[in-house]
């Protein structure tokens, strides 16, 4: 068996994200994976036992990834207004930084893969927010609300802002940049709408 090399594994985690990125899901094999990296195909099954166990794998780490940087200087007792502020900054520099990766994680949502992905991270992801928003309705800094209905208003609208932005349009203007002064603008009208 030949060894692992984490420069070689990288690089086919990173052609495996760009060609789900630009050919989605059913455009994607192995055989193309291997000629975009420039390995043999079975070079690719030292590091992952199928396609389905490489998919899972990259869906799960990019999650992971995103998590942290979502919670970065972030505290569940934070203030509401800062601890949604902060997570808003970081999940736009997360996209700034790391671009295909957003994208390869809203492909991977919309597919079977991501029920993985929501049993790996669940368990975290609430041990954070859950105090979060319980210490928040605590303090009436924010009104009680099932998670889904928090999460649509508090983080929907910078992730449409966020698509707008790397499309370069919207619907009704043919330019569109996402400024930060934009960006706090809209979290304003957030925070007003979940404030009690």
């Amino acid at each position: 068996m030949r060894p692992r090399d984490e420069n070689k594994e990288q690089l086919i985690r990173q052609k495996a994200i760009e060609l789900i990125v630009n050919n989605g899901l059913d455009g994607f094999s192995i055989s193309k994976l291997a000629k975009a990296a420039a390995v043999s195909p079975a070079t690719i099954y030292i590091y992952y036992e199928d396609k389905d166990d490489l998919i899972t794998r990259l869906c799960i780490d990019v999650a992971w990834k995103m998590m942290e940087f979502s919670f970065k200087d972030f505290s569940p007792e934070m203030d509401f207004a800062d601890g949604l502020k902060i997570q808003w900054l970081n999940r736009m520099k997360y996209f700034s930084s790391f671009p295909t990766e957003m994208e390869f994680i809203e492909i991977m949502r919309y597919s079977h893969y991501y029920e993985k992905v929501s049993k790996a991270i669940t368990v975290n992801f609430g041990a954070v927010l859950g105090p979060f928003m319980e210490n928040s309705i605590k303090r009436k800094q924010l009104i009680p609300l099932p998670f889904e209905v928090y999460w649509s208003l508090a983080f929907a609208p910078l992730y449409q802002l966020i698509k707008y932005h790397h499309q370069g349009k919207s619907y009704v203007n043919n330019k569109f940049e996402l400024t930060e002064e934009l960006m706090m603008q809209t979290l304003e009208l957030v925070l007003k709408a979940l404030k009690p």
